[in-house]
Formats: C-alpha cells, structure tokens, sequence
C-alpha cells in the first residue's frame, strides 16, 4: 500500500464530506438479478468521493449490491445489522508483505487480527500480499532475491492458511502489476506480479483457506488474455476485483476490458464468490456505480 493510499485511509473513518448522489436519500434498494454478487471496495471512493465507511454501507444498500470490501478489521461492526458482507477484509501492505522474513512478525500479527475479527463477523476473506521483491531503496527492509522470496511466502502462508481454516476465513493473495509507476494504480517491485506466480504459490501451500485474488485491472496490464486465465485457474480464485485500464477508473466504454464477457466467464467456470469494485471515480460515483454494477449485473 502506497504511503499515499496509506493516509487517505487513516482518515478514511473520520472524514465528513458526501459525494453527490443521484439516488434520492430514502429510495429502495435497486433490484438486481444476482447471479453475480458484487461489492463496492472502501479506499477508490475515499480518495475519488471523500466517502465515509457510513456513506458508502448507505450506497452500498441503495445501489442493491451484497456489500463493501476492504474494511479494516476495526471497520467491520460498522456492518452488523446492515445484511451487508465485507467481502474481503484489509490487512498487511503490499509493500512489507510474506516475501520477506523479517517482515513475518508484523504481517503474522496483523493477519490474524483480520482473520479472527473476519471469522467472528462471519465474512469471507481476508487479503494478502508477497511484498515487495527488493525493498533496498524502500526503507522496508533488505533485499529479497525471487527464489527466497517465494520459499519465505510458502512458509510464512502455511502458518496462516492453518489459522484462517480454523476461523473458517480464505485469504486471498493478490497479484499486483507492477508496470505502471503511477500511485494507487501501479506497484513497481511488486514479487507477485503475475497470476501464474501467486497460482504456484497457493498450489505450494496447498490449502483451501489461501487463494488468488483475480483483480482483472493487474491482470490485464501484466498478463492479458483474461478469459483464458479464469479458465486455467479458476479452481483457485477465491475473490475477484474490476477496475478500468488505462487508469483504473470506470468499467464503461472508454475503457479496453469487456467486463460483460469477463462476468459470463465467471459465471461460466461456476464461480460463487464476489466481485469488487476497486476502481478511482472520475465523475459522479454513483452514476458511474449504476453504469458499473449494470455492466456486471449479466
């Protein structure tokens, strides 16, 4: 996580500020078919909205989705009583992640914070990251070479996977791209910047409590070909995250991914677990929210 990303979350449960709306305050929730269930990730609509986690449960209800994702684990009671689910709960940063050893103590700690606050609330997931592959000039640590930092991911996601079955939670490890510099958009030095790599990774640690997180954005601009890689690997994608590319903003036609075709394949390869919108809002978040979840909505 970006130290930019990083503060605006920090303020995430403070900050007052609505978005404009074009729902009227006391409106039913939209009917969605559901076949495809669909949540709305927290920190995109912190930084493009100033939304707080109130605003966004009270989106989350009106636009007539499953929930929200990427709550902390302190976040999670702001949804009890709501019938919403945190689809995958935040964690650890992508940058001091299991890839390094010495990080170990830290990310152990703050996993099974999320893993047991997740397992109590009864929700689904929790993320999680390799780090960064050399984290020298990143005032994180030593450098990582890519064999050991793949043996310390092993052995560091045995530990927890163990945990996580206990508690009845999946965590999901998320490729990231790491060709693009731009912050929250992209992750230089990123280890686990391909799907196949973090695949390998859950196949090693053999587990059905770690899985890969699919986010199509990272998946596109790293590997491509989207629909081939759900069929390769969808018996190990656990959750699943949308973004517009270029720029990870709105999922609509001013962006190269056809997520309609990319929710029939899900849906194809019998996949049941959530689909969260992490994507910057450009224009009105709602707007481009109820352009979104229709795109999806198949």
């Amino acid at each position: 996580m970006t130290p930019s990303r990083r503060n605006f979350l920090r303020g995430f449960g403070t900050t007052a500020a609505l978005a404009s709306t074009s729902l009227a305050q006391d409106a039913r929730p939209i009917a969605r078919k559901g076949r495809i269930k669909q949540v709305i990730a927290a920190w995109p609509f912190a930084v493009g909205a100033k939304w707080t986690p109130q605003d966004l449960i009270k989106h989350a209800k009106q636009l007539g989705v499953s929930g929200v994702e990427l709550f902390s684990a302190e976040q999670l009671p702001l949804l009890k009583g709501t019938g919403l689910v945190c689809a995958a709960t935040k964690s650890h940063s992508f940058e001091r992640g299991m890839n390094n050893k010495g990080h170990h103590p830290e990310v152990f700690a703050t996993l099974e914070k999320a893993i047991m606050a997740t397992g109590a609330a009864g929700f689904p997931n929790v993320m999680t990251f390799t780090g960064l592959l050399d984290t020298s000039n990143q005032k994180n640590g030593s450098l990582v070479r890519q064999d050991e930092g793949i043996k310390n991911c092993i052995e560091g996601f045995k530990k927890m996977a163990t945990l996580a079955e206990k508690h009845k939670v999946t965590l999901v490890l998320e490729p990231l791209n790491s060709r693009v510099a731009e912050k929250m958009k992209g992750h230089p030095g990123y280890q686990g910047d391909h799907i196949d790599a973090c695949v390998e990774i859950v196949k090693s640690v053999s587990s059905p409590s770690l899985k890969v997180l699919f986010d199509a954005y990272h998946v596109q601009i790293m590997d491509g070909d989207l629909i081939r890689r759900i069929e390769q690997h969808h018996e190990f994608i656990g959750h699943v995250q949308i973004a517009g590319n270029p720029g990870r903003g709105e999922i609509g036609d001013t962006q190269e991914i056809n997520y309609r075709g990319l929710m029939k394949a899900l849906l194809k390869f019998n996949y049941t677990g959530y689909v969260g919108h992490e994507w910057i809002p450009t224009g009105d978040p709602i707007k481009g929210l109820e352009e979104a979840i229709s795109i999806c909505d198949i």
